[in-house]
Formats: structure tokens, C-alpha cells, sequence
């Protein structure tokens, strides 16, 4: 499939970029700074440009079979939201539909399966902005015209691919670590390409 991924630079999208390469997927990637992009492929297109520029967002966009975000920001909750919003608008003029949306466990109905830790202190408090951002970014999708998938990911770690993690677990699952690793996000981000099972649905993925 011909690929756009947003947030391709970054830890998640990384991970994205290298396995859609390595299953035979044709990657555009998006990024402020073409020299922070690590691989390098002959089925690699890299532009310049930022994710809330609507002109770059298009060109990135244009005859793509699907769209991945994977945007983050830190605790700053600034560049998810509008950037996801500059994504949905560029597909809904280019006529893509396939919409894939790396948001995080604990947003929206997923609240309850994090600790008193993540709950209170750390999105609760640290991470208040991050969180907010992560919400009005599921809005978003929520409302659009497009065929999404919002993925929900516990906290990364940098462990290896094991495809043993737990998913699509309910609002009240208790018997999660809250940990997955990195290369288990990208692989679930990935799988939703070629599936249509958790369309206009919001599976949480944790250990």
C-alpha cells in the first residue's frame, strides 16, 4: 500500500516507518527536518514540511491508499490535535479514507484502566496539557467522514516485537503492566491496514 505517516521522526513513527518498509509498503513520511529521518529506501519519500501547514500536509497526502499519525509532543499538548486536524482536512479534499490514529491509553472511555499513578499524578497533573491535547485530537477523528481507527497504547518501552500483548480489553481491565513496547504499537498501527475490525473503534494495547 502507498503509506503517509505523520510523526514519522519520532519514537512510534520510527518503528512505523521501518516495518511498513520491511513489509513491502510504499512510506511517504512528513517531517520539519528531513535530516532527523534515520532509514533510507528506495520506497522512502521524504518531505519537508510541518504537519499544521496545510499545503505541505497535502502534497504528503495526495494518492495515498491510507494515512498513519503517530504525532507527539510531549507534555507541551500543542501538536497532536492540530495536526491530526490538518491531516483529516488534506484526506477528506484528496478523497483518502484510511485514517490510523496513535492516541494514548487513558484517554476518552479508557481512563479507567490506568493506575492511581498515571490517573492522578502523571496525566492528572504532569501531563494535564498532553492529555487535553490527546482528547480534542480523538474529537477530531471522532467527527470526520473518514475510516479510522484510534489506537490506544500504554507507556513505551524499547523492548522488542512480541505480538503477546494484551487488546481491545475493556474499560474496567485492571490486569494490565501499562507498559508495551514501541516495535508492538507500530506492528498493531500497521495490522489495521489490512483489516476493517476495529473500524470507527478505539482498542486499547497494553501488556
Amino acid at each position: 500500500m502507498r503509506i503517509a505517516i505523520f510523526g514519522a521522526t519520532g519514537t512510534i513513527g520510527r518503528q512505523v516507518v521501518r516495518q511498513a518498509l520491511a513489509a513491502g509498503h510504499e512510506v511517504t513520511a512528513l517531517t520539519r527536518n528531513p535530516a532527523n529521518m534515520t532509514e533510507s529506501h528506495e520506497r522512502l519519500h521524504v518531505i519537508a514540511g510541518d504537519v499544521t501547514d496545510p499545503i505541505a500536509v497535502d502534497r504528503a497526502v495526495a494518492g495515498q491508499d491510507a494515512c498513519i499519525v503517530t504525532l507527539g509532543d510531549g507534555r507541551k499538548g500543542v501538536v497532536r490535535a492540530a495536526g491530526t486536524r490538518t491531516v483529516i482536512d488534506a484526506m477528506e479534499r484528496q478523497g483518502v479514507k484510511r485514517l490510523i490514529v496513535q492516541s494514548t491509553l487513558g484517554a476518552g472511555d479508557s481512563h479507567g484502566n490506568l493506575n492511581f499513578l498515571w490517573k492522578y499524578v502523571l496525566f492528572g497533573m504532569l501531563l494535564r496539557k498532553a492529555m487535553a491535547d490527546h482528547n480534542t485530537q480523538e474529537g477530531y477523528v471522532r467527527t470526520s467522514n473518514l475510516d479510522w481507527t484510534i489506537v490506544r497504547p500504554s507507556a513505551f518501552t524499547d523492548g522488542p516485537r512480541t505480538d503477546a500483548y494484551k487488546r481491545d480489553f475493556g474499560p474496567d481491565a485492571k490486569d494490565l503492566t501499562l507498559k508495551i513496547s514501541r516495535a508492538d504499537i507500530a506492528a498493531f498501527l500497521l495490522e489495521q491496514l489490512g483489516s476493517d475490525t476495529y473500524l470507527h473503534r478505539t482498542p486499547g494495547i497494553s501488556n
